[in-house]
């Protein structure tokens, strides 16, 4: 029997999501390859993690970790040393989606829109007058962080202080951002292909971390409701972004919509693979089931040169 590693859990803020991705990975697989889980937290360092997994001989590892310490690159490095096949985009593709400055500025040199922002390092004096010239809401995040950790949203002056030193815990970069209003929506690309957009609406609030991963706190729908000329634009953004990236296998492309302009939010080269998850939804309804979608990645990693 063909053997697999799915690498889950790890060292970030998204831990927990990583562990539930990696179960529901490992349930889909344990039939048909030999599953070993490995979680990068059990070791001492990642270099006793990779002779566990040499002696393993796995075919492939499925990456199900989330977060930095899974999606900046550094597995993808470890594994490329060693000549070891895995699922999703290599180091270079995801150092630079993890990184939301580099990401921003790269989705702008391919004409693909982003919201007027300031970066701040924690050795710098934060100015809150020029915070506020963005207008609000004000959207302040930490550069390197997924699932919205360390993100506030925030409506008032008084509100920045405590908001930036919310980011800096997750980052040494922040980042105050213009709230784009509008709509979420979320384009899944696999193999050069856009899938269905996802549109995400949360019943209250934002789509904070509460509320992608609690059941009944969102409504999603796929296929989003949008024209024609819409979709076509969202898809071919997502594309552009996908390819300036260098992002192999599969990816999926965030975006806010204010009726006018979509504007890039963030690549995950990683995306989840929960109950709750954008990328199996999008594959569902391409008519995509959870097997088919992880062997079609899997077929994919294997062929990569």
């Amino acid at each position: 029997m063909k053997k697999i590693i799915i690498l889950m859990g790890g060292f970030s803020e998204e831990r927990e999501v990583s562990l539930v991705t990696g179960e529901q990975i490992a349930k889909e697989l344990e039939n048909i390859y030999q599953i070993k889980k490995i979680d990068p937290k059990e070791y001492s360092s990642y270099h006793l993690m990779m002779e566990e997994i040499i002696e393993f001989d796995p075919m492939l590892v499925f990456i199900a970790l989330h977060g930095a310490e899974g999606e900046d690159g550094r597995i993808q490095a470890y594994l490329s040393l060693h000549n070891i096949k895995f699922t999703g985009s290599g180091y270079r593709a995801s150092a630079l989606a993890m990184d939301k400055i580099i990401s921003s500025k790269i989705a702008k040199s391919v004409d693909v829109p982003v919201a007027n922002k300031i970066i701040y390092e924690k050795s710098h004096t934060i100015d809150k007058e020029i915070a506020c010239q963005l207008g609000f809401p004000l959207v302040i995040k930490p550069n390197e962080s997924g699932s919205s950790f360390g993100i506030s949203i925030i409506h008032h002056e008084n509100d920045i202080e405590n908001a930036i030193e919310f980011a800096f815990k997750y980052s040494d970069k922040i980042i105050c951002e213009q709230f784009i209003p509008g709509r979420e929506l979320t384009v899944t690309i696999i193999d050069n292909v856009a899938y269905p957009v996802v549109e995400v609406k949360p019943k209250s609030g934002w789509y904070d971390y509460q509320n992608k991963y609690t059941k009944g706190n969102t409504i999603y729908e796929v296929p989003a409701k949008l024209s024609v000329t819409e979709e076509k634009v969202i898809k071919e953004y997502a594309l552009k972004i996908y390819k300036a990236f260098g992002c192999e296998i599969y990816s999926r492309v965030d975006f806010r919509y204010n009726g006018e302009e979509f504007y890039f939010l963030e690549v995950n080269t990683l995306p989840g693979m929960t109950a709750l998850s954008l990328t199996p939804m999008a594959a569902k309804e391409a008519g995509i089931s959870f097997g088919d979608l992880l062997k079609k990645i899997i077929d994919l990693s294997i062929l990569r040169c």
